[in-house]
């Protein structure tokens, strides 16, 4: 009976080691985030107006716009978001006040230009996506 039991115990526990050795064979997937282009888009635009803000803090004044800014207007979107007018009116608002931002004719002071980017940005994130909000406000000069 003993040895019954022993054989018995030994047989349960092999197939599991082989069941666990099974499973460590399969290989593991991870759903990676993968952010879509407007996101990376996005990013960027952060960056560089930090080095923008830092410019201006500095008492110089920027140089060149940003031509990639203006994929704003066909980078593709999550595919949980889609382009509705609230977020056409403002990307347009948007380049127009960023360039606004490198023009030597303009009477307005340049932080404030520069600020009125910004909150632009922060007008439309408040209506489409409010994440990264704390963190654009970062971007204002006080």
């Amino acid at each position: 009976m003993r040895y019954s039991i022993a054989i018995l115990a030994s047989v349960l526990l092999f197939s599991g080691c082989k069941q666990a050795e099974k499973e460590a064979d399969k290989e593991l997937v991870y759903d990676m985030y993968q952010p879509s282009e407007m996101s990376l888009l996005m990013q960027q635009m952060y960056e560089h107006n930090q080095k923008i803000k830092e410019v201006i803090l500095s008492g110089e004044t920027p140089t060149d716009f940003p031509e990639d800014f203006l994929k704003i207007h066909t980078a593709e979107l999550s595919s949980f978001k889609s382009r509705n007018e609230t977020f056409e009116g403002f990307s347009h608002l948007f380049v127009e006040s960023e360039k606004q931002i490198f023009s030597d004719s303009s009477e307005v002071d340049l932080k404030d230009r520069y600020n009125n980017t910004i909150n632009l940005c922060l007008s439309c994130h408040q209506t489409e996506c409010t994440g990264p909000i704390p963190k654009i406000k970062k971007l204002l000069i006080p």
